[in-house]
């Protein structure tokens, strides 16, 4: 009856060390997943600390993800790109050159709507009335839910000759698609695409 009893008492034992062996086991298999959880979370946001040289003194930063500036991105793109093509001085070589730099953020659909001007003589007439024509972007929309990302433009021109001044709404629309190269003529990567200038029309003049 005591041997029972020690055989008893002994199983007993062993299975509660069986019991702690197995907790103890599970508890350093968690300490080491967490571990290796906050080894790789610091590790990644190492990489996202960046180090800049400003006047010989070293400043942090925190590197983003260029989704978080998407849409900062495609209006400094969109705006860019119409104030180049519309802020205009009554100069032949000033207006081609200007132009052709709003060229490089976007399709042949900007280029259409150039020539159109051009050979309407709009730009003849700017030189001959010594006109300038400058253009305040107002407010961007933009959809980015899809790829290419739909925008509309509303923005307001102002021509300024020597007898008077005279305000235009603009409204234009298109794509702009994301080519994932950035190049000095096109510092966001961006390009253009389908625009068409939905509403150009004098407003009524302020007194």
């Amino acid at each position: 009856m005591v041997m029972f009893r020690q055989l008893q008492n002994i199983d007993s034992a062993f299975k509660h060390i069986k019991s702690f062996s197995v907790a103890f086991l599970l508890a350093n298999v968690l300490v080491v997943c967490f571990g290796i959880y906050m080894f790789c979370r610091t590790l990644h946001q190492q990489s996202q600390q960046v180090y800049i040289l400003y006047n010989g003194k070293v400043l942090s930063a925190v590197a983003a993800g260029r989704d978080v500036y998407l849409p900062v991105e495609l209006r400094d793109h969109i705006k860019t790109f119409h104030e180049l093509f519309f802020n205009l001085s009554p100069e032949d070589k000033a207006i081609r050159a200007t132009v052709s730099r709003s060229l490089y953020l976007a399709d042949q659909s900007a280029k259409k709507q150039y020539d159109n001007l051009k050979e309407s003589g709009y730009y003849n007439n700017l030189i001959s009335a010594n006109i300038s024509q400058e253009i305040t972007v107002d407010s961007i929309g933009l959809a980015l839910n899809v790829q290419p990302y739909t925008f509309r433009c509303y923005a307001t021109q102002k021509l300024v000759r020597s007898s008077s001044t005279v305000y235009r709404r603009l409204v234009s629309q298109g794509q702009v698609r994301d080519l994932k190269v950035k190049t000095d003529d096109n510092p966001h990567g961006f390009l253009i695409q389908n625009w068409e200038i939905l509403e150009n029309r004098d407003l009524p003049l302020k007194f």
